[in-house]
This record gives C-alpha cells, sequence and structure tokens, in this order.
C-alpha cells in the first residue's frame, strides 16, 4: 500500500478519536434541565402543599424551609395556595431569578395575592433553588414573620319573629336555653374557626349562638402584618375589608312564649311545652320550667297514650272508621304480653272513636296486631316525624320508634309504651300534622334548609283524627280539663321505670287554630288530670 495512503488514514482516525474525546467532555460538563423547568416544578409543588417536592428542589438543606411555609397555615390561616409562575430570568453564570405571584385563601377572610421570586442555581449539573426565607415572601428574613389582626364588627342580633332582640339576657322563660351565651374562645375554638380568631375573642357557646357563629359574627377587617421575634408590627402589608354580621331571625313568638312560660311556671314537677304553627312546622314555643337539659328538646319519654294518634292514624289509613264497632275488655293479652287500661277501667263494645276519647289500651293493642304488623307502623310512625333526624336550628333529639320485633313489642308499640321515646317537641309536631294534614319538619329558625321532606296524610285519615282529637275533650279523658272551646287533643300516662308500681309522665298533645303544642309532666300522673289543665291554662292565655 502506498506510504501516503497510509499516512491519510492514520490522520482521519486521529480526528475521531478527538472528537469522541470532545463529546465526551461536552456530557460530562453540560447542566442538564433548565432553570424554568426547576422553577416550575417548585411552584407547582408549592400549590399543591408538596414540601417534599420542594425539598427535593432545594441546593442545600435549609433550616426554617418547612417552618416558613407552616406559618402561612398557622398564623394566616391558608387553607389553600396557587402560585402562578412568572419570568425566569438570567442572574449572572449559572444563576437565575424566578418571579411569582402567590394567592392565598385564607379561612374566613378571603384571598390575598402577593409577588415574590426565588434563586436558583446551578448545582452538581442540575439547576436548584437557592432558598432563604424570602422566597415564601419577600418580607421573611428568618427573624420576622406573618401575622394577622382582627378588628371584628358589632356581633349580630338573635332575634323573634317579630325582630325583637333575645340574645341581650333579659328575656327569660327558657330563650337562653335556646340562645346560648357568649364565651372566651379557647385554642380548640381558633383551630375550628379558623386563624382569624385569637384566645380570648368572643364565641357563641351553645344554642343558636353556637350554631350561627359565623353568620352573627361576621367578618372582621384583617390586616396582614410583619411582626418581629416579639410580635411588634413592623409593618402592614395588606388590609382586607370585613363585612358585619347577619341577624338570626327565629319563629319565637313573644306572646306564645310568655303565654307558655305562664302556664308552666308554677308546677312543682319538671315540665315542658313546645308549641308550633302547623301550616309551618315553626316553632312558636319552647319552655320549661326547670333549667340543666332542655328537656322539650332532648327529653326522651314514653310518649304513652298520646302516640294511639299515630296509631290510628295506621288504622284509619288500613280502612277503619270512627264510628265502626270494637271492643275495650279490662284485659288482652298479645303475643304473651299482659295489657290493661289506666284503672283497670272496660267500656265493653263502643265505636273506634270512642276507643280512643277513652284511651284503651285494650282496643288499640289487638287492632295494631290485626292490621299493622309488617312494618306498618313504623311506616307511619315515620311519616309523622318519628325516626327524623331533626334540624331545627339548635341541637334536638329525633323521636325514636323502632321497628316491632314481636307481636308483644307491636302490642306495647301501640299505645306508646316498649321502647318509643320522644320529646314534646316531636309530640308538638304530630299534633301539628293533624291539624294541618301535612308533617312538617318543625325549625327554630326559618330560613334553615330542611332534608327532611313534609309527609301528607291521606285527607280522609287527617279529618277523622282531627274528629277523633275533639271527642277526646268533649267526652273523653281531658273533658274536665277546662280546655277552651275548639281544643282538640289527646292525652297520655306513659309508665316509666321498673318494679310492681310504676310512675307515669303525664302528657297533653293538642290543636286550637294556629297553634299546635304537646305538655308533659315529668313523674305528673295522668295525663287528664295533670297535663291537660296545664294546657287549658296555656290556651286560655292566648284567647
Amino acid at each position: 500500500m502506498p506510504r501516503g495512503r497510509i499516512i491519510a488514514i492514520t490522520s482521519v482516525a486521529t480526528v475521531l478519536v478527538a472528537g469522541a474525546a470532545a463529546g465526551g467532555a461536552y456530557y460530562v460538563l453540560h447542566t442538564r434541565g433548565s432553570a424554568a423547568q426547576t422553577a416550575g416544578h417548585f411552584a407547582g409543588a408549592w400549590s399543591r402543599g408538596d414540601l417534599a417536592a420542594m425539598r427535593s428542589d432545594l441546593a442545600s438543606p435549609v433550616a426554617g424551609f418547612d417552618a416558613a411555609y407552616a406559618e402561612l397555615a398557622e398564623n394566616l390561616g391558608a387553607q389553600k395556595t396557587s402560585v402562578k409562575l412568572g419570568a425566569v430570568s438570567p442572574a449572572g453564570d449559572d444563576r437565575a431569578k424566578a418571579a411569582y405571584t402567590a394567592t392565598l385563601t385564607l379561612k374566613n377572610i378571603g384571598q390575598w395575592t402577593y409577588t415574590g421570586s426565588f434563586d436558583l442555581v446551578v448545582k452538581d449539573h442540575y439547576w436548584k433553588v437557592a432558598w432563604t426565607p424570602a422566597a415564601a415572601h419577600p418580607s421573611l428574613n428568618g427573624s420576622t414573620h406573618l401575622a394577622l389582626k382582627a378588628t371584628w364588627p358589632q356581633r349580630a342580633a338573635v332575634e323573634d319573629s317579630s325582630g325583637g332582640r333575645i340574645d341581650q339576657g333579659d328575656v327569660g322563660g327558657s330563650v337562653q336555653q335556646l340562645v346560648g351565651y357568649l364565651d372566651k374562645a379557647t385554642a380548640k375554638d381558633v383551630a375550628k374557626l379558623g386563624s382569624s380568631y385569637k384566645p380570648g375573642d368572643a364565641v357563641g357557646r351553645g344554642g343558636l349562638q353556637e350554631t350561627f357563629q359565623k353568620d352573627l359574627a361576621g367578618v372582621p377587617a384583617t390586616q396582614i402584618m410583619v411582626v418581629d421575634g416579639s410580635k411588634k408590627a413592623v409593618k402592614t402589608l395588606k388590609t382586607i375589608e370585613g363585612s358585619p354580621g347577619t341577624a338570626v331571625r327565629t319563629s319565637l313568638d313573644p306572646l306564645v312564649q310568655k303565654a307558655a312560660v305562664e302556664a308552666v311556671r308554677t308546677l312543682d314537677k319538671p315540665t315542658s311545652l313546645v308549641a308550633i304553627r302547623p301550616v309551618t312546622g315553626e316553632i312558636l314555643a319552647v319552655v320549661n320550667n326547670r333549667g340543666g337539659f332542655n328537656r322539650a328538646l332532648d327529653g326522651r319519654y314514653p310518649p304513652g297514650s298520646t302516640f294511639k294518634t299515630v296509631t290510628a292514624a295506621g288504622l284509619l289509613a288500613e280502612g277503619l272508621t270512627p264510628e265502626q264497632k270494637v271492643s275495650c275488655p279490662a284485659k288482652a293479652t298479645i303475643g304473651g304480653l299482659p295489657i290493661r287500661n289506666s284503672d283497670h277501667e272496660a267500656f265493653g263494645s263502643l265505636s273506634f272513636l270512642d276507643s280512643y276519647a277513652h284511651s284503651c289500651n285494650t282496643t288499640f293493642a289487638p287492632l295494631a296486631a290485626q292490621h299493622l304488623s309488617g312494618g306498618k307502623l313504623y311506616d307511619i310512625a315515620s311519616k309523622l316525624g318519628f325516626n327524623q333526624a331533626l334540624n331545627i336550628g339548635v341541637p334536638a333529639t329525633k323521636g325514636s320508634m323502632p321497628k316491632p320485633t314481636s307481636e308483644a313489642d307491636l302490642a306495647a308499640e301501640s299505645f306508646g309504651q316498649g321502647r318509643i321515646t320522644a320529646s314534646p317537641l316531636v309530640m308538638a309536631s304530630v299534633a301539628a300534622a293533624v291539624a294541618d294534614g301535612t308533617w312538617r319538619p318543625p325549625t327554630l329558625v326559618p330560613a334553615l334548609k330542611q332534608k327532611a321532606q313534609p309527609q301528607q296524610l291521606p285527607e280522609e285519615v287527617a279529618r277523622n283524627l282531627r274528629t277523633m282529637m275533639a271527642a277526646v275533650v268533649s267526652k273523653g279523658t281531658a273533658k274536665g280539663a277546662g280546655l277552651p272551646k275548639g281544643t282538640a287533643g289527646k292525652t297520655g300516662t306513659a309508665e316509666f321505670g321498673t318494679g310492681p308500681k310504676l310512675d307515669s309522665h303525664a302528657w297533653f298533645i293538642g290543636f286550637r287554630g294556629e297553634v299546635a303544642f304537646a305538655v308533659v309532666v315529668e313523674a305528673g300522673g295522668m295525663g287528664g288530670a295533670v297535663a291537660a289543665p296545664v294546657a287549658a291554662d296555656f290556651l286560655r292565655a292566648l284567647g
């Protein structure tokens, strides 16, 4: 081979080797990614609250990193962060600066938007964030902090149906049990309500004051501030305007409430009364003559024979009529359960209407066993407000009527014993349903949205029930109670406790005109002799 050819080949080989060496050097020295990519990743992780992903972008671990972002949530109540990346500009050899716009959603305050920037640097051939506290906010330097100063508006009022204030402690008659009171916020309250609250601020405790805390308190005018280590203000970054609280208008009628108060005032046993407007379900009065828990709303009493109104509704829906002949013997046995009437009464053959008026257990238990098995009694009770969650504006216990598990269980429940429990509120809503023909979820605050839906009774069932309840007053167990003309109702004598001799709660439920009601006297005895006269005093005071 000629010498010149050999030389040429050797030169080419030398060039190729040199090129390979140069390519390797380029690979080793080249910076991966870009400043914009790293900045975008960091900003995205910040928006998601992913501190671990943010840390992975740091040039080196930095003390105070977690704390800087934690205080946005803890000190300012930031619930959501949105970070929009701006321009990423060179800032010298292997350095860059990324601008951003951060929008924080602050609990109970609103949104706050600010701008800032963070530095980037090349480290180990990768773009990394050269983090300082100023990256979280331009005013942070390691010794400064962000804080809120809230100025609360005047608290709004809790009102009765006419707009009168009932939250100033000068309205008696159980109203304060409904309204609640103001207390100093604890750390637990602050955690629940948001960072615009501080320990010691006024917050509602119990009743409507607590339920509607945010509405009544309004939104404070809030200053977002920079403070030093001793919490002394350095400067104000932003002032966010607040808004006044919203008054809570209740359905309480001051005249009805007063009449209820006077009716129960002098009784020597715990007595509760609830009144409802049938056409709306609005609660007109709630009264307890004893302190402690709110028996009118949270009492869990066996309803006794007032529950016969529910059973009668079921029997009428099954085809019985008020005139139909039935039997009221002194004793009956259903499913092995011995049943008797109050004072061992017996009325022999009589109409279904009269068996209701005289409150014959020995009529209702056999009829229920015959016509309302298979869940029918449970279904009609649920249509009349039992087993329905209540949303009245303050805590209230729902009526409970478990499904009967045996014939004996069904028999006991047919006259309001067994496992049934109800408050005066629940039984007042039963009376209201008969008066109007539709059960409506009761409410103390008409503006509240209800989950439970109104339940309409068949027209004939409601009409017959009204006639039967009127008979209780005209010729039945409430005849001697002095109830004013036009009153319809049902007495109840509900046994409770254990042992050979049981005490009884005295009940009376009913309606007159535009008011339905329920009265219970704990361990009061006979409903017709004790509770019905209380209702009579109440109705006479209304005029």
